[in-house]
């Protein structure tokens, strides 16, 4: 059976201070954001990653990577997200 080039078996933490984070709101609950769409310039960011977003040491967002297209990643945390939904 072939491999799946586009899937790795091992993911990585992709962490982002909240301050530098730029993001659309996709999906909100309570003005917290739970999905976001965020632009990727790491090439080496793919579906089954962890995005992690700080303020100072603590984490606002945590969730799973799970679809990249034309450069835009999609992540969801809809369970403990502390991050301010934007609205654009």
């Amino acid at each position: 059976m072939p491999e799946n080039q586009n899937q790795s078996a091992n993911s990585q933490t992709l962490a982002i201070d909240a301050d530098e984070f730029n993001f659309d709101t996709i999906e909100q609950r309570d003005g917290m954001a739970t999905v976001v769409r965020f632009k990727v310039e790491n090439p080496e960011v793919k579906p089954g990653d962890v995005l992690v977003i700080l303020q100072d040491k603590e984490i606002h967002f945590h969730g799973l990577i799970s679809r990249i297209e034309d450069g835009w990643a999609i992540a969801s945390d809809r369970h403990g997200s502390m991050l301010p939904a934007v609205i654009h």
